[in-house]
């Protein structure tokens, strides 16, 4: 093909599904615990996480290279927040539920496309939980060749050696590979190591539509 491609590496969250903005999250867990969930109480909630004293590990470089040190995290700022226990658990629970995180309507489409052209295809995630029944469920599992997750890798983005292991499990090399992220921090990184990037405006709905670029890129 002119593109010269010969594989997509594609990013998970923000890129191929939706994630509930956290004052959903909020609103989720307190209706699950059948608290009020207004918006107003949804809103206080996440005002006191995000004020809590250790809020930025949640952030913090390697969080998401390992299940429990997600988890330790996590709690350690539920419990600056002063959230009692059944509340963190749930918080948690939700934030690790693939289920919560719909793929966008031009996913399934476009993945097709991709492998149906004989293109190799990677998911290469930052993520602390396994993705791939969500993959399962929406029976889009078989279009993918590799799953490179972080917490199973002890390594996230943007270390380079997280998309080194992500071109070998491929059998690939960076030229002909491409990237598609929403992060240019994260994403954007593997520009570094000689891939061509294609960064896209994190979804906001899964009537968005912007996979279509990848077909353009990879085929003209």
């Amino acid at each position: 093909m002119a593109s010269g491609l010969l594989g997509v590496i594609f990013d998970w969250r923000g890129t191929l599904v939706v994630t509930p903005p956290e004052v959903e999250w909020c609103r989720l867990a307190l209706a699950r615990l059948g608290r009020p969930a207004d918006d107003a109480s949804a809103e206080r909630l996440l005002a006191r996480i995000l004020d809590a004293p250790a809020v930025e590990r949640l952030w913090a470089a390697g969080v998401d290279a390992s299940a429990t040190a997600h988890r330790e995290a996590y709690f350690q700022v539920f419990a600056d927040a002063g959230l009692d226990l059944d509340l963190a658990e749930v918080l948690y629970a939700l934030e690790s539920d693939a289920a919560l995180n719909p793929f966008a309507d031009d996913v399934a489409a476009t993945l097709a496309t991709v492998k149906g052209a004989g293109l190799r295809i990677a998911i290469l995630s930052d993520i602390h939980f396994d993705i791939r029944p969500a993959f399962v469920d929406a029976g889009l599992y078989d279009l993918v060749d590799t799953f490179v997750l972080s917490f199973e890798r002890g390594r996230m983005k943007p270390d380079p050696a997280f998309f080194t292991e992500c071109l070998r499990d491929l059998d690939l090399d960076a030229a002909n590979s491409l990237m598609v992220g929403d992060r240019a921090s994260h994403d954007g990184a593997a520009v570094q190591l000689g891939y061509p990037v294609l960064l896209l405006a994190p979804l906001t709905a899964t009537s968005d539509r912007r996979l279509h670029l990848v077909v353009c890129l990879a085929f003209e």
